[in-house]
């Protein structure tokens, strides 16, 4: 609609990248562009989630992080990656280590979660390497989709299904709790992502209601599994690919 790319225009001539600036004193941290238009992903994501999800939830936890970061201005020094390993950790004070984490985790996962998708015409399914290590390790594509969706599923309340290489390089999948992430120490399973499915209901529920497989379902026509492949190659080096 002109009111959704009016908003997107808008959204997008604000945003920057999701390293630290180096211009600003203080912010830290600010809203990544998305790498398509807010209608992209239709019709399994709907331009109206998108803009609200992007513009509004995502602002507020650079928002947040960035209030948190001006109250200890060392921080600032920690890349976002570095930042969300050090989660759970004494690196972060204690003043702001909820906020920290919440609003790190949100910051690290939703830039990671806009670059793994794409527009439905785009997605041809995993080749080369990741699907290899897919097979390896689930068995099938299909096997892996399955666990993936239950992990989602079954996450109770909001957070995160990931699928990730593990600290022996083989794939494994977890979900995490409200804006937690595989890469912070408090997660239950580290690993470094290479793919994520955002399942707090402001991800959906304006098309999907209540019904959440419903959206993990669709979410599979829209995983840009070129950037999935990319993530891999890093992962599997140990690098979490950059942002």
């Amino acid at each position: 609609s002109r009111a959704s790319k009016a908003l997107e225009a808008d959204i997008l001539a604000n945003s920057a990248n999701c390293e630290p600036s180096t211009t600003s004193s203080t912010m830290a941290y600010s809203l990544p562009a998305l790498p398509y238009a807010f209608d992209a992903l239709e019709p399994h994501v709907d331009a109206t989630t998108m803009s609200i999800h992007h513009g509004k939830h995502h602002q507020t936890y650079v928002n947040n992080l960035n209030g948190a970061l001006d109250k200890f201005p060392e921080l600032k020094d920690l890349g976002l990656v570095d930042l969300n390993k050090a989660v759970g950790s004494d690196k972060i004070p204690k003043d702001v280590a909820t906020v920290v984490r919440n609003n790190g985790g949100g910051h690290w996962n939703h830039s990671f979660f806009w670059k793994v998708m794409t527009n439905p015409s785009n997605t041809n399914g995993p080749q080369g390497d990741v699907k290899a290590q897919i097979e390896a390790a689930f068995g099938s594509v299909d096997a892996m989709k399955e666990k993936f969706n239950a992990a989602a599923a079954a996450r109770f309340g909001s957070g995160w299904a990931w699928l990730g290489v593990k600290a022996d390089g083989s794939l494994g999948i977890t979900s995490t709790p409200n804006q937690d992430n595989p890469l912070q120490g408090v997660a239950d399973d580290q690993m470094i992502p290479v793919l994520g499915l955002d399942v707090w209901e402001h991800a959906y529920y304006l098309k999907y209601q209540n019904r959440r497989p419903e959206y993990i379902a669709a979410f599979w026509n829209v995983v840009n599994w070129e950037q999935v492949a990319t993530n891999y190659k890093d992962a599997a080096t140990g690098v979490v690919s950059s942002l």
